[in-house]
């Protein structure tokens, strides 16, 4: 079985907008999902959180799509999200509740697991399911669970050890909102797994990198590690200049070039 991540982190944080560097990430990011995304069977949508998933139908036409379950275990934003994506995708795609699925396409088994919480448990953020595709000629088990944060829930990390992966992609604990969830929290859910968010997740997590069996997703490319978006608070500090004294012009930050988002990809 051959995994090849596609993209990681999120676009904003820290009150600040994305710098050059993080758009053309984007863009570059964006154009490597439309690629694959054009030559797939299958699709998968884990949740709806906006950086999870796309609403432009011609990312899915002609494909089979398994999705988390508009009705279920789902409010807010993220129901909206839900319903649109569905109705867009009427006639378009072949679109099923993926909550609980199970079964075998070819030569690999796909498991589906329940609606688990993206964080701790009673999180306000909702639920997310992962996917678990299993080779058995080859004896793998990969394992697809974004946004468990760690996982921060005791009930995630149990339903992730029933499935034991041989390879497993999951994203880290929020230490960068450390001072909201606290501190054990995050404890938690580093002896789970992992993070990139954090300017300090080099430190914070040695105890992870230390055991040889979990690394960025760039390290799993052979790539060097390019945490763009912990790294945004310096990278707009230089742009920045002292306040003006009395008398003085006011300076501001330099403007940038307003960008737009295709609901399939990127844009200028």
């Amino acid at each position: 079985m051959k995994v090849i991540p596609l993209a990681a982190e999120s676009l904003a944080r820290f009150g600040l907008p994305p710098t050059e560097a993080e758009w053309e990430a984007l863009r570059r990011a964006n154009d490597r999902i439309s690629a694959y995304a054009a030559r797939s069977s299958f699709v998968f949508v884990s949740h709806y959180h906006e950086d999870h998933f796309r609403s432009d139908p011609a990312s899915y036409a002609g494909r089979r799509v398994l999705a988390k379950d508009p009705r279920r275990m789902i409010g807010g934003r993220q129901a909206g999200r839900a319903d649109a994506l569905w109705k867009a995708l009427e006639g378009q795609a072949r679109v099923e509740s993926a909550d609980g699925l199970q079964r075998r396409e070819m030569d690999l088994e796909l498991y589906v697991s329940p609606p688990l919480p993206h964080g701790v448990d009673g999180t306000p953020f909702g639920s997310v399911v992962g996917l678990t595709i299993v080779d058995p000629a080859e004896r793998e088990r990969f394992v697809f669970a974004s946004d468990l944060q760690g996982p921060a829930s005791p009930v995630a990390a149990a339903y992730l050890v029933q499935q034991r992966p041989t390879l497993l992609y999951l994203s880290g604990p929020v230490s960068y909102l450390e001072r909201e969830v606290g501190r054990d929290a995050i404890e938690r859910a580093i002896d789970h797994h992992h993070a990139l968010r954090d300017a300090r997740f080099a430190e914070r997590f040695a105890r992870l990198w230390e055991t040889g069996r979990v690394v960025t997703a760039a390290a799993f490319l052979g790539l060097p590690d390019a945490p763009l978006e912990s790294r945004r608070n310096s990278a707009w500090a230089a742009t920045r200049k002292p306040p003006a004294r009395a008398g003085e012009p006011r300076v501001t930050m330099p403007g940038r070039t307003a960008r737009k988002f295709a609901k399939g990809g990127f844009r200028e």
